[in-house]
């Protein structure tokens, strides 16, 4: 933190997607400056290049190869490479994973040691990243990796929220990480970031079935009676926990409006209803870690990338609810540190 402004590191993501055009309108909007401190993790030439190509001329940025060179008034671009790279936009290319690849690691190695006080990711491709030697799965396996921890996924949007027990998963593999300790471990998860990262003190929580219909009592499927009902009971001990919900049904019923959270057993049963209710304006935040990282709700969308049409609103919500949680985990350590003393009530005499 800098003169009690939040320093937010960005990785820059696919060069051929939107991620440069999101973050740069958002990086120019008036005010940003006042709340925090941006580091975009990327190279003078790139980002001079994304600047012309947006007809953004009067976007200023201070390049910085040493955290002494910070600048607290204007948008930082940290030098993660000097060469030009060829930018053809719309296009998965190995070169393009490369570099996302380049960022990614710098703005890691920067959280890790502190340098910066939170990363909001800009969206990648995952295969052109693997092309180019990223050997994780995503963000957040990655970050899971790098940072220490038990990353949770975790989707949000004003009052929904929605985690998974398996993220990126092959379909046919799900079921076999269907247990008692990873459904249980992932409650647990969901319940401490509730509370921690979004101060909300009894969070009551909701739990999906894996198959249609929750299993109808094991006529469709029995890792709801052997895995998921006996978390949720241990669960209950010591949380407001309840389910399991059948998905189409829970969210067809708005169901999700009276929970705190919502934990899903895989990626797309969670994804699908979270995207209809709240693309373009909801965040994916890693839960489970000891530091702060957001990214928007979509991906690299190379149909519109270099069209000038990008909306940069989920990559905003990124950045502030970044900025919120951070705020947030702060104030919690603050109060845990200071507990009022005790002072026992003495009678009065008479």
């Amino acid at each position: 933190m800098v003169d009690n402004k939040i320093v937010v590191g960005i990785s820059q993501g696919d060069l051929n997607g939107i991620g440069l055009e999101i973050i740069l309108k958002t990086l120019a909007e008036p005010g940003i400056s006042e709340i925090c401190v941006p580091v975009l993790f990327s190279s003078q030439k790139t980002v001079s290049y994304f600047r012309k190509m947006l007809s953004m001329d009067e976007f200023n940025f201070n390049p910085l190869r040493d955290f002494s060179q910070l600048n607290i008034k204007k948008p930082n671009v940290f030098i993660c490479y000097e060469e030009e790279v060829t930018i053809e936009m719309g296009k998965p290319t190995t070169l393009s994973g490369k570099y996302a690849k380049l960022s990614l690691e710098a703005a890691t190695l920067a959280l890790f040691d502190k340098k910066i006080d939170v990363l909001v990711t800009a969206p990648i491709n995952k295969h052109s990243m693997q092309e180019a030697g990223f050997n994780y799965p995503g963000h957040t396996e990655y970050l899971g990796d790098k940072l220490g921890g038990k990353p949770l996924m975790l989707l949000c949007a004003n009052d929904l929220r929605v985690a998974v027990v398996t993220g990126h998963v092959p379909l046919k593999n799900i079921s076999e990480k269907i247990t008692i300790e990873n459904v249980l471990e992932k409650i647990n998860q969901l319940h401490a970031s509730l509370v921690k990262d979004f101060g909300i003190r009894k969070p009551k929580i909701a739990v999906l079935g894996l198959n249609p219909h929750a299993g109808e009592n094991g006529a469709i499927g029995d890792e709801e009676k052997k895995m998921i009902i006996p978390a949720i009971e241990k669960a209950k001990e010591n949380m407001l926990v309840f389910g399991p919900y059948s998905a189409d049904g829970f969210f067809g019923k708005n169901m999700q409006s009276q929970f705190d959270g919502v934990l899903a057993m895989y990626h797309d049963q969670g994804l699908i209803p979270f995207k209809t209710l709240a693309f373009g304006h909801g965040v994916n935040f890693t839960a489970g870690l000891d530091f702060v990282r957001t990214s928007p709700d979509h991906g690299t969308a190379y149909d519109i990338a270099g069209k000038q049409i990008a909306d940069e609103s989920s990559f905003r919500e990124a950045l502030y609810t970044a900025i919120d949680i951070y705020r947030r985990r702060e104030l919690l350590e603050e109060i845990s540190k200071k507990p009022l003393a005790f002072s026992p009530i003495k009678k009065e005499r008479g």
